[in-house]
């Protein structure tokens, strides 16, 4: 259990950035109408809000490197994991990367893994 947990930790979170930064509008597959994303404490429920919210951050370009990844299952029948990232992005132009730390609840469902829960935090020093 705990390999394959691993195991689809690594490649969610490899394809979810590799996504992320090179066309947005593609994570909607990622969620389902019952998925909810807190950016920055603005909550947004369901694929279409989600995928909005990310597809109009206000940035051209953005690279994520991506330091840790944890994962836990969240329920004992095993088709529910957490995964919690940190890392780093640069946006655009800077030179400067900013810290970011994100928790993702993957669930299964028939063999598909999709974003229940997305929490994303920059973190300050």
């Amino acid at each position: 259990m705990a390999s394959q947990m691993e195991e689809v930790a690594k490649q969610f979170t490899e394809f979810y950035y590799n996504t992320f930064d090179s066309g947005r509008t593609n994570l909607a597959a990622l969620y389902r109408n019952s998925s909810m994303l807190t950016f920055e404490g603005q909550q947004f429920l369901g694929a279409p809000q989600i995928t909005e919210k990310l597809v109009s951050l206000p940035f051209q370009k953005v690279a994520h490197k991506v330091s840790t990844y944890d994962v836990q299952p969240s329920n004992t029948q095993g088709n529910s994991i957490m995964v919690l990232v940190t890392g780093q992005l640069l946006i655009d132009e800077e030179s400067n990367p900013q810290q970011f730390s994100q928790t993702f609840q993957l669930c299964n469902d028939n063999g598909n893994w999709y974003v229940q829960n997305d929490i994303f935090r920059l973190n300050y020093a």
